[in-house]
């Protein structure tokens, strides 16, 4: 029988392969051509209004938002819908996903604790990366890994997803303007009223997101949130075949999504010179922080939330599945990768402290990747998971 690939595991592949390519440009004799083109402004304009970036920009704060578009809307599926909708289900996901993110921002506070300039990254680590890390476990194929494994992996990185916007929303905003911020408000109310009047028509909710990424944009706050906006604003409720406007626009986006925009995301950002590269350059502050926090930190985190899940709710390891199982997961949670380095970005203004993050995210990310692999490829099912 041929090996056929999940698109889980075509994506994950694509942002390696992306990030290798922009890591092979950036120490090339290509290097200022790469550098050039990220820089090159681009323009939107309808008479005298427009906007004016940089390809960088428009990459991390345009099509990021539609990549933010498609966590929205994974997460209000699953909230109405999935995994999420049934509060059992999320206690030892939940407990996880809690352990997952304090216990590395614990790690990266303590390892930069004294370089205050440092602090500001508190939250890189906290991340995982959906398509990297199930696209792993895809490559493992499902005879290795139980099921139910991969459904507390995708709960708890959804729930990782869910915190990383509320930090982005709470620590990661500058200058606030508030005229721009009212006017998105506005939209975001007119989101929820259309909502509420039952307006199915995709196409409006997307106009109106439009609208509010330009606002969000000039407000101070990462534009990126304008796309979670839409996400939970779409109509969820099915027609009589079985058809939701979300369920319908998370198809039509999740292939662009995987294909391009997370690759185009990661070819842009993981570019960094390894010239001069040694382990004196993972053991500076950042780096060490990030991969400390990723590496370290995302497992002993998982593990803990389980076990205080277990204690206090008596909840219980997914069917067929060991603690093993849990620590391999866990060391997939670290692979931080496309947020970490998106939260990186908002953090650290300062090239050197967007290499060290680069570095420490990437060396974690990989490092991760490859003990969650060998974890899990050593663990024996736990009695049926296929059956």
């Amino acid at each position: 029988m041929p090996f056929k690939l999940s698109s889980e595991a075509v994506s994950g592949l694509l942002l390696i392969a992306a990030a290798a390519f922009a890591i092979l440009l950036d120490n090339s004799p290509f290097s200022a051509h790469y550098g050039a083109l990220l820089s090159t402004k681009a323009t939107i304009a309808v008479g005298s209004y427009g906007l004016s970036k940089p390809i960088l920009l428009w990459i991390n704060e345009g099509l990021m938002a539609i990549f933010f578009l498609l966590v929205g809307l994974e997460i209000k599926r699953e909230m109405t819908d999935g995994a999420l909708s049934d509060h059992k289900n999320l206690t030892l996901p939940g407990f996880a996903a809690i352990g997952g993110m304090a216990v590395p921002a614990l790690i990266f506070w303590i390892v930069n604790n004294g370089h205050s300039a440092n602090i500001a990254g508190w939250a890189v680590p906290t991340a995982t990366d959906i398509a990297f890390a199930v696209g792993i476990m895809a490559l493992m194929g499902p005879n290795r890994i139980p099921p139910a494994l991969k459904l507390f992996l995708l709960t708890l990185a959804i729930l990782d997803d869910l915190g990383a916007v509320v930090i982005i929303a709470a620590f990661y905003t500058s200058d606030l303007s508030m005229i721009s911020l009212g006017l998105a408000l506005v939209g975001v109310v007119a989101l929820f009223v259309m909502n509420r009047m039952g307006v199915r028509n995709s196409s409006a909710y997307l106009f109106v997101g439009a609208l509010i990424w330009i606002a969000v944009l000039k407000s101070g706050v990462h534009a990126t949130l304008a796309g979670v906006a839409v996400g939970l604003a779409m109509p969820a409720t099915k027609d009589e075949e079985g058809h939701s406007p979300l369920n319908d626009l998370e198809h039509n986006l999740h292939t662009p999504v995987s294909l391009m925009i997370l690759p185009l995301f990661a070819f842009a950002n993981a570019g960094v010179s390894l010239s001069g590269l040694g382990l004196n350059s993972l053991m500076e502050p950042i780096s060490f922080g990030a991969l400390a926090g990723l590496t370290l930190g995302k497992p002993i985190g998982v593990i803990l939330g389980v076990l205080a899940a277990m204690f206090l709710f008596k909840a219980k390891l997914p069917k067929g599945t060991r603690f093993g199982h849990i620590w391999g997961a866990g060391h997939l949670a670290g692979i931080g990768f496309t947020m970490s380095l998106f939260i990186g970005g908002l953090a650290y203004a300062g090239a050197d402290q967007l290499a060290a993050v680069r570095v420490g995210v990437l060396g974690a990310s990989v490092l991760s990747a490859v003990l969650g692999w060998v974890i899990l490829s050593r663990q024996r099912p736990k009695g049926g998971f296929l059956d």
